[in-house]
């Protein structure tokens, strides 16, 4: 069975999508189409803008959004999935890929949910950290026991989960992990507590914008982050895209089940290779891909 991938924010670049412009009608007309429902041209910044240009959150998580799904929209009938699933703003790209959202709804929200996400980092500073080299159960531990909010936010492979939460906790948590043998335990660069109880003024704010978007019925099941199962039914998709802002990101577990469920080949549709990498850490066995375009100008 054919599991077509779709990567979240980090998998940016300058450039991305620019082959995709130059090489296909269609391409080009959806490109246009999302400049004018951003109301600012997103492909110069994609296109030819600097790394520091594309960090900006309203253009991140479009950018990568909008690689993705044209990518997957000019495969015509060689795309052709049996299950879909995406790393958190992945998720976005996927559900428009299995037919639940149209493209215009998918780019409404995906903005939507980044400058919501922006101002929730703004209420309150708060970080995420990389922990590398310990069981989840002793991560999950050590961040219960830390004073303050920190939690388990990115299951992405065994032996590699990323922490969310205010950066005094994530540093005290941080402290513990490695007296507790993690390889690293490392901040990263983000601008907030992505997938932890700190998104919820965001949450409320995407909530109501979901509620009010029309969900079809997918022509094929996605694996939700927040339940790591194979979703059909469009109310329960909305109600785990509604939680995914605040809840874990459980990638390990999503892959676990779709190999469980007869995924035979993972192909990355988008940026980067991240996913691929991660699959493949979750099962050696499994075959990966990237998803390619050859043009049709």
């Amino acid at each position: 069975m054919n599991a077509y991938i779709f990567p979240g924010q980090g998998a940016q670049f300058s450039g991305m999508g620019l082959d995709l412009y130059e090489n296909s009608a269609e391409a080009q007309e959806l490109f246009e189409q999302a400049n004018h429902i951003l109301g600012f041209n997103i492909t110069d910044i994609m296109f030819e803008g600097s790394a520091d240009d594309l960090k900006q959150t309203k253009v991140t998580q479009p950018a990568i959004f909008l690689h993705s799904v044209i990518l997957a929209k000019t495969l015509g009938s060689s795309f052709k999935p049996d299950m879909v699933a995406g790393h958190s703003l992945g998720e976005f790209s996927a559900l428009v890929a299995n037919g639940t959202l149209n493209f215009e709804d998918g780019v409404k929200l995906v903005s939507q949910r980044a400058l919501a996400m922006q101002k929730a980092c703004e209420l309150q500073p708060s970080t995420m950290a990389a922990v590398l080299g310990l069981d989840d159960d002793i991560v999950e531990k050590i961040c219960a026991t830390t004073e303050g909010i920190v939690v388990a936010a990115n299951y992405n492979c065994p032996g590699q989960l990323v922490i969310s939460g205010e950066i005094e906790a994530i540093n005290k948590a941080c402290e513990t992990l490695k007296e507790e043998g993690a390889r690293r335990a490392l901040v990263l660069p983000v601008g907030g507590a992505f997938h932890s109880p700190l998104m919820e003024p965001a949450r409320e704010e995407l909530a109501a914008a979901i509620e009010n978007t029309t969900f079809s019925k997918p022509n094929c099941p996605i694996y939700q982050n927040v339940t790591a199962n194979a979703v059909t039914d469009e109310a329960a998709i909305k109600n785990n895209l509604i939680s995914q802002l605040t809840a874990p990101v459980r990638w390990t577990q999503s892959v676990q089940k779709m190999i469980d469920d007869g995924a035979s080949l993972f192909t990355e549709v988008g940026p980067g290779k991240v996913l691929q990498g991660l699959v493949k850490k979750i099962n050696r066995a499994s075959e990966t891909a990237s998803a390619t375009f050859e043009g049709n100008l």
